[in-house]
This record gives structure tokens, C-alpha cells and sequence, in this order.
């Protein structure tokens, strides 16, 4: 082989790739639009109908910019966030044993909507060390067929990918379920062991503050909830 035909050879490779992110990225972010439009459908609809009316509970949407967008919900915040970039999965990941993805490696190629839960209060306090969790991840190719990794998720799992287009509807259940796992995801009580020395400045940090480090499974493994 030339070294011109070299030079063709990744030329082409280049292009090709580079089309097929750039038509991925395309489809995340119109994914991530629609998701939009759902969270502010939902937070209109469920603050209308919901019959405590006390501020602290309901629903709040708000749109953080071209990647990220919150979902407070009563006492908990969902960030959904869109990473700029395209992903490929290791070679050992399961979507690799899929036909659809044989007959086609482009297809791998995946944009990722992440879904992360916080206490509200934790950004209502400034508290910067309290945790938040990766609950579900949604991955996006170029043709919009998708699949999720998550809580409660289990009908889109990836032995479906290649099988069904990410639509509106669909979006909407895999937003539902979670925000029922996050009602249903209880802040636990820490273990007495990992709190019971505390230094002046910890306390003093936390009165004035609040911000003694709190997360909804503090002191427990995430792993052991239900996981797809």
C-alpha cells in the first residue's frame, strides 16, 4: 500500500466518522430538546392537580442551558445532562453481541443523557459536599433507536437496541419512572460510627452552613437498590 493510498484510506475513515458523530450529536440534542418540553409539560400538568397547596411541594422546571435542565420535584432536584461529546462502547460491553450493531459498528456510536438526583436543599444551602446519584443514563445512535441503563428501566434495556425509535411517548414513561424511583429513594439515617467525632470547625461549618455532608444512601451501597 502507497502512502497516498495511506492518506485516502484515513481521509475517508476521518469523514466517515466524522459525519456519523456529528448526525449522533444531531439526534442527542434533538432528543434532549423533547426532553425539555416534557419536563415543563409535566411541572405544568402536576402543579395544577395537585391539591396540597404549599410551595415545597410540586413540581419546578427550569432550564439550565443548552446541555442541562432541573427538575425540582417536592424535595428532590433532577439534573438531566446532555454530554457535547460522542461516545463508543469497550469492547466487552454487551451491545456488541447485538446483530444490529454487527451488521453496522457506526451504530455503536451513542450520545449520553445522564439524570442525576440531589436533595433540594442541597442546592437551597450551598451545601457543596453533599452527593448526588447517577440514576439513569440514556444512550442515543444516529438512527434515534436507543436503550437506558437505570432504575426501573427495565423494558429499555440494551437487548432492545435497534428495535424502537426514542419517540416523545416513550421519553415521557422513562421521565416517570424516574421520578417515582427518586419519591420512592429515601434519605437514610448515616451510621452512627461515621459521624460520632466531629471536629469544631465540622460544626461550626454546619451552622453556619448546613453543611454537613448528606446524601439520600449516605453510609449504604448504591448497588444494593434494584438495578437494571
Amino acid at each position: 500500500m502507497t502512502e497516498n493510498d495511506k492518506k485516502e484510506q484515513i481521509l475517508t475513515a476521518l469523514e466517515m466518522k466524522s459525519l456519523v458523530k456529528q448526525k449522533v450529536y444531531d439526534q442527542t440534542l434533538e432528543v434532549f430538546n423533547m426532553l425539555k418540553e416534557i419536563l415543563q409539560e409535566l411541572s405544568n400538568e402536576y402543579n395544577a392537580e395537585i391539591q396540597i397547596k404549599d410551595p415545597r411541594v410540586g413540581f419546578e422546571f427550569r432550564d439550565r442551558g443548552q446541555f442541562e435542565a432541573e427538575l425540582k420535584v417536592a424535595g428532590d432536584i433532577l439534573i438531566f445532562s446532555m454530554h457535547s461529546n460522542i461516545f463508543e462502547f469497550d469492547r466487552d460491553h454487551n451491545v456488541w453481541k447485538l446483530n444490529y450493531v454487527k451488521d453496522n459498528s457506526m451504530y455503536s456510536y451513542c450520545g449520553i443523557i445522564n439524570v442525576y438526583n440531589f436533595l433540594a436543599d442541597s442546592f437551597k444551602y450551598n451545601r457543596l459536599d453533599d452527593l448526588g446519584y447517577l440514576v439513569t443514563r440514556v444512550f442515543v445512535n444516529i438512527e434515534k433507536h436507543f436503550f437506558v441503563e437505570g432504575k426501573r428501566q427495565q423494558e429499555y434495556l440494551y437487548n432492545n437496541f435497534g428495535k424502537s425509535i426514542l419517540t416523545k411517548e416513550i421519553l415521557k414513561d422513562i421521565v416517570l419512572k424516574i421520578v417515582l424511583y427518586a419519591l420512592e429513594f429515601d434519605l437514610l439515617v448515616p451510621p452512627y460510627d461515621n459521624i460520632k467525632i466531629a471536629s469544631v470547625g465540622q460544626l461550626n461549618e454546619k451552622i453556619e452552613f448546613s453543611r454537613m455532608q448528606t446524601g439520600k444512601r449516605l453510609g449504604f451501597k448504591f448497588n444494593s437498590d434494584d438495578v437494571s
